[in-house]
């Protein structure tokens, strides 16, 4: 069994936003891999998934419909003002796990790994880890 690790550095735009980061993935894993990739982000107001690539409108809908469930409030105790970032975090999840089959990473075909920032623009790592042979 092979256990490998990979990270790389994004650089946000906005304040929120889902960010595919499938090609990113793929260029780390080795031909030939057979076994999993969990791709994960090391951040408290930031996470990851796994959503819809052909419309863009997903990735907006997503975005607008957490600011509505999860609004930045006042009445937050947390002194840094990011508390709906923590708890949009909280339900999204931190981490996406996949079969690599051959070196191909399998997702369907509209699928795409995303990560979502909840608290940017900021600089993030995204941590890739194989497990497989």
């Amino acid at each position: 069994m092979t256990v490998l690790h990979r990270e790389f550095y994004l650089q946000t735009s906005n304040h929120e936003e889902l960010v595919d980061v499938t090609s990113k993935v793929r260029s780390v894993i080795p031909e030939g891999f057979n076994g999993i990739v969990v791709v994960s982000s090391p951040h408290t107001t930031a996470g990851m998934t796994v959503q819809e690539n052909a419309d863009p409108d997903v990735r907006h809908d997503i975005i607008m419909h957490l600011a509505k469930l999860i609004p930045q409030e006042p009445a937050f105790r947390h002194m840094e003002g990011n508390s709906d970032a923590h708890i949009k975090t909280s339900l999204v999840g931190t981490s996406v796990t996949l079969p690599v089959v051959q070196g191909a990473l399998v997702l369907g075909t509209w699928q795409a790994i995303y990560f979502c920032e909840f608290d940017g623009p900021r600089r993030r790592t995204i941590l890739i880890s194989m497990v497989g042979e």
